[in-house]
């Protein structure tokens, strides 16, 4: 029997739970594919679900992204090659390459994946583009060009933006003709964010936030802020926004901002709160994807892996990510 490894949890907690195992290899059913895991990203909703933080969210379970059965096995984006398809019709074929995001079970050689939830990646992406670069950069697309459509001369500020979708972000809101400030937790990381666009940076360490957004802005505050750190930014973004500010919160890495009185943004500036979900912008992934193939092309954009970890070194991926050690992505290989 052909065997296969992954990366599984049977409790819930620190990076130590998690172990890698051999299983055997799985059969795709109807609807389902069997992809050969090429490289797995790893992302904060992974350490969500290894921490057992999501099993009481109903928005995840309602999306089913997590497996909340234990034994479970964790990661929720990769790239890799179609090798087998379940009976019926799917929209990618044998040998395809794809990226399989929005679903679990991607730290692993294999993975079993809805065929509607496979986005062909093209051939002319490298896999280090298309594993740390296409998905984040489609969120980050979207949040600078829908969610809240950075004009010319907007002020945006940006948290950890010295991560993976951060530098991303900083990137495209600079396209936009944004006015970039980028919060990072150190001066290490402040070069890379300022090679991605920002024009200031803030030390979240060494600095008040809002009083240093404001300074820079002249006092008036920022159009935008993108924040995906969640409870412990919460007050210093709507803080830092103007009147009429828009602030984009796309992630909790923090946790999850508690409850708080509608009337706090009147009293700000009558302000806009929206919690991004990539899951209602996919329509826009036809416009992204050529801008995001000439940008790559053209030297606009830039990909930065940060580091890259064996399948077998998982752990050690999870505790530089989640201890911040690392400015961009981390990817695992299998």
């Amino acid at each position: 029997m052909m065997k296969m490894k992954a990366i599984r949890i049977h409790s819930y907690g620190g990076p130590e739970v998690m172990q890698l195992e051999e299983l055997p290899m799985p059969v795709p059913g109807p609807g389902r594919a069997l992809v050969r895991v090429q490289a797995a990203s790893v992302n904060f909703l992974d350490v969500q679900h290894r921490r057992g933080d999501l099993v009481n969210q109903a928005f995840y379970k309602k999306e089913g992204a997590v497996e909340y059965k234990l034994p479970a096995t964790i990661g929720s984006q990769c790239v890799g090659i179609v090798e087998s398809l379940g009976p019926g019709d799917s929209p990618v074929q044998v040998g395809d390459r794809v990226i399989c995001g929005g679903g679990s079970g991607t730290y692993a050689t294999h993975v079993i994946a809805p065929v509607q939830r496979l986005i062909p990646v093209p051939d002319e992406l490298r896999l280090e583009h298309a594993a740390a670069g296409l998905t984040q950069g489609f969120l980050a697309y979207a949040l600078t060009h829908a969610a809240y459509p950075v004009k010319p001369g907007d002020w945006c500020l940006i948290h950890a933006a010295a991560g993976g979708i951060g530098l991303l972000l900083c990137q495209m809101a600079k396209l936009r003709g944004g006015k970039v400030i980028g919060v990072t937790s150190s001066e290490d990381k402040a070069h890379s964010v300022r090679e991605a666009g920002a024009g200031e940076v803030i030390i979240s360490t060494q600095a008040d936030i809002a009083k240093e957004a404001r300074r820079i802005t002249g006092g008036r505050g920022v159009n935008v802020v993108y924040d995906g750190v969640g409870r412990d930014t919460f007050e210093a973004s709507l803080d830092s926004l103007a009147p009429r500010g828009y602030l984009e919160i796309f992630g909790q890495a923090s946790g999850f901002i508690p409850p708080f009185d509608l009337m706090l943004l009147q009293e700000k500036g009558s302000l806009y709160i929206n919690r991004f979900s990539g899951l209602y912008f996919m329509k826009e992934w036809h416009s992204y994807l050529p801008k995001f193939l000439d940008w790559i092309r053209e030297g606009r954009l830039s990909v930065k892996v940060g580091r890259t970890y064996s399948l077998a070194d998982a752990v050690k991926a999870h505790i530089a990510f989640e201890q911040r050690q690392v400015t961009g992505r981390v990817l695992l290989i299998p």
